[in-house]
């Protein structure tokens, strides 16, 4: 492959791999396609390459930009606050002036625990909900992303023929990390069933993406959700949403508030300061001051950090407004019907499931995902050629067809996004004397 278009980002990736593990900051951008990029600078529905190409971008920091990158209430909020100090290793009011923004979102939940990352949040949600319980063993489902910890890296995204038996993800990984996890396939009720059946006195929680967003955005089946709710308070479980994702994409109420079913705990990140690093558990009184000197220790030297609870406040303010998420929504539905209708003018089966501000595109897939395995055996080989085709028409695409689309895509951005998608699937077509693509009756 000729990668002469990007070949500054080529040259600054080989020097970061002198110092840099793979020359990246996270092994998930090892994956990117032709190779890691490099950039310069971003603004609203856009990044600046450092071989001068402006993208539209899809990727928008993994998911964290959801208002647009730079957006001027965020970068004036975020200015003010640099001059008035960067941490304070003390309290200050921005700590509940965001908590007491976010909470009337969440009517079943009366508490905040604030943390850096979701890998953090996730693991401070599972000690909570095991000193609530008394209680080790925990169910996640195939596919489900919840961080990288060794406790819960498991069965994320194992080879469809092994989806069904809990499996390490990672070298050096402990073992031991399998012994309390109960892993079940995404939209199976008697799986649920079963597993509450044989285990239900044992288990502290169900940590679920309720929509699986991490491997194919799968919306859960009807009735499902409340499933897994009945199940959790039947059996003195606590429930608890991962919507590091979904938070605020899905609508401000997340997807707890589109489906209507209410956990014990939400963890919630990526979106939450539109680019900054914060994660939050929000969730019930009586579980969340069990860290209140009752016994279980939550820590962290940039916990609540002034400047990131500046910038989640002035994002929190915009999401409030009626026409930031219809715009977002409006964009995405745009994206996802053009996007069917130019793989059907190509003779490709796809799907473009979406659930508010993300999409995912499934290549080969004649019907709508239900699980894991309907991702795992979507065409990704065709889907690699796509990507780069895009790139070199500057529409910047995440490995694995996850689109996030932001409030500032406007209507011109998704007009001109999908003609680069009709003419990379012109190109490919000819390229190849037309594209095979597999499982086409899946």
């Amino acid at each position: 492959m000729d990668t002469s278009r990007w070949a500054t980002s080529y040259t600054l990736w080989q020097r970061s791999k002198r110092s840099l593990v793979g020359g990246v900051s996270t092994s998930m951008r090892a994956a990117a396609l032709p190779h890691p990029l490099f950039f310069e600078r971003a603004s609203g529905a856009y990044q600046w390459d450092v071989d001068g190409h402006c993208l539209t971008d899809y990727v928008l920091g993994w998911g964290a930009i959801i208002l647009g990158h730079c957006h001027p209430a965020v970068v004036s909020a975020v200015t003010d606050q640099v001059a008035r100090g960067e941490t304070f290793g003390a309290q200050h009011a921005l700590e509940y002036q965001v908590a007491e923004r976010i909470l009337p979102w969440f009517p079943f939940a009366e508490r905040v625990l604030y943390s850096n990352t979701g890998t953090e949040a996730v693991q401070m949600a599972l000690r909570l909900a095991r000193a609530a319980t008394g209680r080790r063993k925990f169910v996640k489902f195939v596919g489900h992303y919840h961080g990288w910890a060794d406790s819960v890296l498991v069965s994320y995204r194992p080879p469809p023929s092994e989806a069904n038996v809990p499996r390490l993800e990672s070298l050096g990984q402990v073992p031991s990390a399998l012994s309390d996890v109960l892993v079940c396939p995404w939209n199976d009720p008697e799986a649920i069933r079963q597993v509450f059946a044989e285990h239900g006195e044992d288990i502290a929680a169900v940590l679920t993406e309720p929509v699986l967003c991490n491997s194919g955005v799968v919306p859960p089946i009807a009735g499902y959700l409340q499933m897994l709710r009945d199940f959790a308070t039947k059996s003195g479980s606590v429930l608890i949403f991962d919507e590091v994702i979904t938070g605020f994409r899905t609508g401000v109420s997340g997807a707890t508030g589109r489906y209507g079913v209410a956990p014990d705990l939400v963890v919630l990140g990526k979106a939450v300061a539109n680019g900054y690093p914060v994660s939050l558990v929000v969730g019930r009184t009586d579980i969340m001051e069990l860290a209140n000197g009752r016994g279980v220790v939550h820590a962290g030297t940039f916990n609540g950090n002034p400047i990131v609870l500046r910038a989640a406040l002035a994002t929190l303010e915009v999401l409030d407004r009626p026409e930031t998420l219809s715009t977002l929504f409006n964009a995405t539905d745009a994206l996802a019907s053009g996007l069917i209708t130019i793989f059907k003018h190509y003779g490709i089966p796809a799907q473009i499931p979406h659930v508010g501000g993300v999409a995912q595109i499934l290549l080969g897939r004649a019907n709508p995902p239900r699980d894991y395995q309907d991702f795992a055996r979507a065409d990704q080989a065709t889907y690699n050629l796509l990507l780069v085709e895009c790139l070199k028409r500057n529409v910047y695409l995440l490995p694995g067809g996850r689109l996030y689309v932001s409030a500032a895509h406007s209507s011109e951005d998704i007009t001109r996004t999908l003609d680069a998608f009709d003419q990379s699937m012109h190109v490919l077509q000819q390229g190849k004397g037309g594209i095979s693509v597999g499982h086409a009756g899946a």
